[in-house]
């Protein structure tokens, strides 16, 4: 039987495996800021409030973090559940993904040259990490900002994608709208325009599952 204290011990391990603050894990979420905070896990009587399935799913969302990998956090001790919610991902410099050679026609890395970075357990085996130059993608990713991305996971209206071009251009947008011919994209940055591409002309498109700001 999982505890009151076991609960909230894994949200802080997740927290600070993600680099973040228990206020900082929430934000991420799309919670109220105070959501995870130490506060507010008693009553002002002494009870033991409890966090909801809605907010933890939201954080494992945010953070890429299966389901499994957070009841591992709740059991293990400190040391053997940090180890089982890290992972060594392919990182590669988002301007160099456009270069041939470092991703199948699936949108897989292959080839040589990927560096290796420590980042949230995923499922997906061949998840890996781009690392964002310039100030193109503002306000949303920075420059020096490494997002996660899955070319396995399913992909919806409004998820942030990476997409690559048969002309060899890769671009991280919003998908707002994809049909049999064609894909419309939202660019991330108000200064630049947003993208009609026929579905002929995508290579490949994955998911981005979480930005390390």
């Amino acid at each position: 039987m999982l505890t009151h204290a076991q609960i909230w011990s894994a949200i802080d391990r997740l927290a600070e495996r993600a680099g973040l603050s228990a206020s900082g894990l929430a934000r991420r979420a799309g919670l109220d800021p105070t959501t995870f905070n130490k506060s507010k896990r008693m009553t002002a009587e002494g009870r033991a409030r409890w966090p909801s399935t809605e907010s933890i799913a939201k954080a494992l969302t945010a953070t890429g973090t299966p389901a499994e990998a957070f009841i591992a956090l709740m059991n293990a001790p400190d040391a053997l559940a940090a180890k089982s919610l890290s992972k060594t991902l392919p990182l590669l410099g988002f301007a160099q993904a456009g270069s041939g050679g470092y991703f199948d026609d699936a949108g897989f890395p292959a080839g040589e040259g990927w560096d290796q970075i420590a980042f949230p357990e995923v499922a997906d085996t061949h998840a890996y990490a781009l690392k964002i130059s310039g100030q193109s993608m503002l306000p949303a990713y920075r420059d020096g900002d490494v997002i996660l991305v899955s070319p396995s996971a399913a992909i919806r209206r409004g998820d942030r994608v990476v997409v690559k071009t048969r002309d060899g251009e890769v671009m991280a947008k919003e998908l707002k709208r994809r049909t049999p011919s064609a894909i419309e994209l939202c660019s991330l940055n108000a200064e630049h325009e947003d993208r009609m591409l026929a579905a002929e002309d995508v290579v490949w498109m994955a998911r981005i599952l979480w930005v390390s700001q």
